[in-house]
């Protein structure tokens, strides 16, 4: 057995900080998990200044040995977590089989597992609780497992400006790692020993050590800052798109994960690194369009469309005419889906004979090419109910596929809302994720176009 490549472990007391300064690691695995996470923690520094949280599928009734277990390959203080503990420091937090955890305030709540859902996310409920509290601070690792928890809470924390890591092809179990790089959530792809030395070596960067921080902090970057505006005008060259339309606190987060995951020590040397990188400026602009979506999403909204909007809708239109709806920022195709699938249903109570258009549009390729696909995984279709699974969706390896009645109905194309002519002779716009993201300016002229 290799030996750990860090063997010193100083003796003095851990540093006093708050939660707002070290990062989060939060580790989950599930069959095969326990050989990736030893490997990992054999290369991984005792004295990162991150505190780690490690979550594995485990049987409810199962009595976890994992504690004794991880204690063996690192100096790092292990403990099996019990309710409200405070994060510190160079720790690593196992949390119990039969339990599932939030984060807040600083400290580690538990829950006991519930009895419904059917499907047990815990890794997904972690990721997403870090997210919300600690923001670009979190990192989240997915290690060996089967099925797909993970991928959701690594979008979360994608979202915030944190770093995400997935176990390569060495995973026994690829299935939890894969859909994560699959969804396109993941920054750095590599083994469990490589994992562990990359969170060593980010140690030494800003992202821990804020004092060496360099005017990357989006607080601190001024709106009128000449390297920030050197960036978006390289992204504006490259991709078409002005992002100087776009709320800047969210931008600048989104720039500053570029920093990091680069170890790059100001704005002004990444505007001289995007300068004709195409490469680098392909995945910023990738970086900004991050897709958040889901099926039918708030509830209330669906049901008054079903019940009231759209049966009045179909019954002003005569016989042979058309139903046209827009659903710009369409992101990867789940609201378009939901409408359609609604719009399926209430035709089977009216015996309607309106045919039905939806086009549905967004400025990220990748997302418009997943929605054209269709394909869903059993997680992203979590709020979708089996009745309709089972009439809209058809299964296959590894998710769901949609019905090819429903996909008709729908056209995907790639627009830009704020410069492309928008569609005409319109009954219906939905436009549910997208004004959140732009100044007010930008926000009237949508206004203004939806009005045309």
């Amino acid at each position: 057995m290799k030996s750990n490549p860090v063997i010193h472990k100083k003796t003095a007391p851990a540093r006093k900080t708050s939660q707002q300064v070290f990062p989060i690691v939060a580790i989950g695995a599930s069959a095969g998990g326990l050989e990736a996470i030893t490997e990992l923690l054999k290369y991984l520094s005792p004295e990162t200044g991150m505190a780690f949280i490690y979550v594995q599928h485990l049987s409810p009734d199962h009595k976890s040995m994992l504690t004794s277990l991880l204690a063996k390959v690192t100096s790092m203080k292990v403990q099996e977590v019990e309710n409200e503990v405070l994060i510190v420091p160079d720790n690593i937090y196992i949390i119990p089989p039969d339990k599932e955890i939030i984060v807040n305030n600083g400290h580690i709540s538990l829950s006991p597992r519930p009895d419904s859902p059917k499907i047990n996310l815990p890794i997904d409920i972690l990721f997403t609780s870090l997210a919300k509290t600690h923001k670009a601070k979190t990192i989240g690792v997915i290690l060996s497992g089967s099925a797909s928890d993970g991928t959701m809470g690594m979008k979360a924390i994608k979202q915030e400006g944190g770093l995400t890591f997935a176990q390569n092809e060495t995973a026994k179990f690829d299935s939890m790692p894969k859909s994560a790089i699959a969804a396109g959530v993941v920054d750095y792809i590599l083994t469990p020993k490589d994992i562990g030395l990359e969170l060593s070596r980010l140690s030494d960067h800003s992202l821990v050590n804020v004092k060496r921080i360099k005017n990357v902090d989006e607080d601190l970057i001024e709106n009128s800052d000449p390297d920030l505006k050197a960036i978006l005008g390289h992204l504006q060259l490259g991709t078409g798109v002005d992002f100087g339309a776009y709320k800047m606190k969210t931008i600048k987060r989104r720039i500053i994960r570029r920093i990091r995951l680069y170890k790059i020590g100001s704005l002004g040397d990444y505007a001289n690194f995007l300068n004709g990188n195409k490469e680098e400026l392909t995945i910023l602009y990738q970086d900004l369009l991050i897709n958040v979506t889901s099926f039918f999403r708030d509830t209330e909204t669906h049901r008054y469309l079903k019940k009231t909007l759209f049966p009045k809708l179909l019954k002003a239109k005569n016989p042979g005419q058309t139903l046209r709806i827009w659903v710009p920022a369409c992101s990867t195709g789940e609201e378009a889906f939901s409408i359609a699938m609604i719009l399926l249903e209430i035709q089977d109570n009216l015996a309607s004979e309106i045919r039905i258009q939806i086009f549905a549009t967004d400025l990220s390729v990748e997302a418009i090419q997943k929605a054209r696909i269709g394909f869903y995984t059993q997680q992203e279709l979590e709020s979708v109910s089996p009745k309709r699974i089972h009439r809209f969706f058809t299964k296959n390896e590894g998710g769901y596929r949609i019905a090819k009645a429903v996909r008709e109905l729908c056209v995907f194309a790639e627009h830009n809302v704020l410069q492309d002519p928008p569609f005409s002779r319109l009954d219906f716009i939905s436009c549910r994720n997208l004004l959140i993201y732009l100044d007010t300016p930008a926000q009237k002229r949508i206004a203004t176009t939806f009005h045309y």
